[in-house]
């Protein structure tokens, strides 16, 4: 198994800075995607941010120049930098991984639990 374990969510001011921070563990042999998905109250998750092992990303459009997500692939770690935040950027977050554990013969997709983000405006 593989598990995901996000960190840093909280309540900021509109205009304000959170950085989220998310390591996967487990019995890990590769990782291809690491990305940040947003579940916003009545909504359905979308996403937010991914970056491939070479460390290409891809950023939905409203928050593109506000957000930035690095990784470190010997760590197994991905971070979210988020600026300038906005009222509408309000939901749980969520660390996405596609990866091919150990022994395994395909890659699969992981969540972890979520963190609250909520900008108040």
């Amino acid at each position: 198994q593989v598990q995901l374990v996000e960190s840093g969510g909280g309540l900021v001011q509109a205009g304000g800075s959170l950085r989220l921070s998310c390591a996967a563990s487990g019995r890990i042999f590769s990782i291809s995607y690491m990305g940040w998905y947003c579940q916003a109250p009545g909504k359905e998750r979308e996403l937010v941010a991914r970056i491939t092992s070479s460390g290409s990303p891809n950023y939905a459009d409203s928050v593109k120049g506000r957000f930035t997500i690095s990784r470190d692939n010997a760590k197994n770690t991905v971070v979210l930098q988020m600026n300038s935040l906005k009222s509408e950027d309000t939901g749980v977050y969520y660390c996405n991984a596609v990866a091919l554990e150990l022994g395994g013969w395909a890659f699969r997709t992981y969540w972890g639990q979520g963190t609250q983000v909520t900008v108040s405006s």
